[in-house]
């Protein structure tokens, strides 16, 4: 690509400052890598009223300004902080919308994100730095590419700046009400009209004027990618996916190494790594006394850490549980989510106490020793975009057991045991019968203890880490440069 790279990562959540879900966990580590890869990488969120100004040493940027939304002007200003004393983070502040004790949830979300969205271009030209690149992610940026292409295509300062769009979710879309256009300023292009069906033209759908905008689209693993272009996973959006199919690509989410790491890993009750893997059982002893489950190294222990959502395969795990309870494992869950499946696995807590162990809370802590202590990693998922556990898993030792869909077929392989191939378990039919299976195989696998052995030491060898996909992204940036050049 010739001379750095100027790349501004644009995202509604990013670790360490305010995590909800995986979109963090990228937003705080692929900057990073980029800019260990020569990159001016830089990142913008929100000044949440939950982040602590003095504990990440946020400092004034930027003196207030005013941001042109709605029928006058609002004013933002811009604090900056350093992550990890390598990655420059802007927070764009506003009492009204975002000195909130929640990221996501408000009736006005579709104001809000717009609003911070304008103000991270007014930023921009405040701080006089011209990115090559501004990298969108999710529904809460999307209006970004819109006005590049609309509003503020004549504007010299983002003449040579190219959109990329991240699709993390396809599921979350932010559909807003017309009025929100003229909050946007955008309300003389109208609404989009949606190919095939008219409830969705009838409204805004944020995430598919990323799709339509944007210079480059792509997802977070290589099938889902090509999974979203069917109406089996396009949530409606497939037919405007496939107009723009030639801009449409994948690249795997990767894991931060720094953090995820059981030879330095401080919440674990022992460290380990390759050389060290004997000592691993330690962290399996030490959880199973934590859950309050029998002790005893030769007791297969499954775990999941999860949100507790039909999207995440637990209405098969439902109905497939009474059986896996008669199997010879033990079975810890760490999550929260929907009120039915709390009250589900509370109940599976009490039926079964000595063989499953139920968190239902927010511990990152705990789900680090989940990783380290389980023989085996779940996720039954429906549909994935990328998944993030299953490479964690592998990383500490823990084998997976997934379902055959998006992030999760391009990383985990069926084991094969004539071949002595494949890093996992995968089942491919969405139901009960197929996971039950997929478990059952992995209980067989586990009793040999040589195959068992290079089956962990396979996943804790896979390079998931962000440097690969980092070099995926500065290809993709090339090629939406291309675009606004042609």
């Amino acid at each position: 690509m010739g001379k750095p790279l100027r790349i501004l990562f644009v995202a509604a959540e990013a670790v360490p400052f305010a995590k909800v879900g995986g979109l963090a966990d990228v937003a705080g580590s692929l900057p990073k890598a980029l800019r260990r890869l020569g990159d001016d990488a830089r990142l913008t969120i929100p000044k949440y009223g939950t982040i602590d100004e003095a504990k990440f040493g946020l400092t004034p940027a930027l003196e207030p300004f005013p941001v042109p939304v709605g029928s006058g002007d609002l004013s933002a200003s811009v604090l900056k902080g350093l992550v990890d004393n390598e990655l420059p983070a802007y927070l764009v502040a506003n009492e009204k919308y975002f000195a909130r004790e929640e990221i996501y949830g408000y009736d006005d979300d579709g104001e809000r994100f717009i609003f911070f969205c304008r103000a991270v271009l007014e930023m921009l030209k405040g701080l006089g730095w011209q990115p090559d690149i501004i990298h969108c992610n999710d529904w809460h940026t999307a209006i970004i590419p819109n006005w590049l292409k609309t509003i503020l295509k004549d504007d010299p300062f983002f003449a040579h700046t190219a959109t990329v769009f991240t699709i993390h979710n396809l599921a979350y879309q932010g559909i807003q009400e017309p009025g929100l256009l003229k909050f946007a300023r955008v309300e003389e292009y109208g609404l989009i009209p949606h190919p095939k069906d008219e409830e969705l033209s009838q409204v805004v759908v944020l995430m598919a004027r990323g799709i339509i905008f944007a210079d480059v689209i792509n997802t977070v693993s290589e099938r889902y990618a090509q999974e979203i272009l069917t109406p089996e996973y396009g949530e409606g959006l497939d037919p405007i996916l496939a107009q723009r199919r030639d801009r449409l690509f994948g690249i795997l989410n990767g894991i931060d190494y720094d953090s995820w790491n059981p030879a330095t890993d401080p919440h674990i009750a022992a460290n380990y790594d390759l050389t060290s893997l004997d000592r691993r059982v330690e962290n399996k002893l030490a959880l199973q006394r934590e859950a309050g489950l029998p002790v005893g190294a030769e007791i297969p222990l499954l775990g999941m850490v999860s949100r507790l959502a039909d999207q995440k395969g637990f209405d098969i795990l439902a109905e497939a549980l009474d059986e896996m309870m008669k199997l010879n494992l033990q079975f810890v869950l760490l999550g929260t989510g929907e009120r039915r499946y709390h009250d589900f696995f509370a109940q599976v807590a009490e039926d079964y106490p000595d063989k499953a162990a139920v968190f239902l809370k927010f511990d990152p802590a705990l789900a680090r020793r989940i990783y380290a202590g389980s023989d085996m990693f779940l996720m039954p998922s429906h549909f994935e975009p990328c998944g993030l556990g299953q490479m964690i898993a592998m990383h500490y030792g823990s084998v997976p057991i997934v379902r055959s869909t998006g992030g999760l077929a391009d990383t985990v392989q069926d084991c094969d045991p004539a071949t002595l191939r494949g890093n996992g378990f995968v089942f491919q039919e969405y139901d009960a019968g197929a996971l039950l299976k997929a478990v059952k195989r992995a209980l067989d696998t586990y009793r040999r203890k040589g195959l068992w052995r290079a089956l962990m030491e396979r996943g804790m060898r896979a390079d998931f880490s962000w440097a690969a996909s980092a070099r995926k992204y500065v290809e993709l940036y090339g090629k939406a440069l291309e675009f606004v050049g042609a």
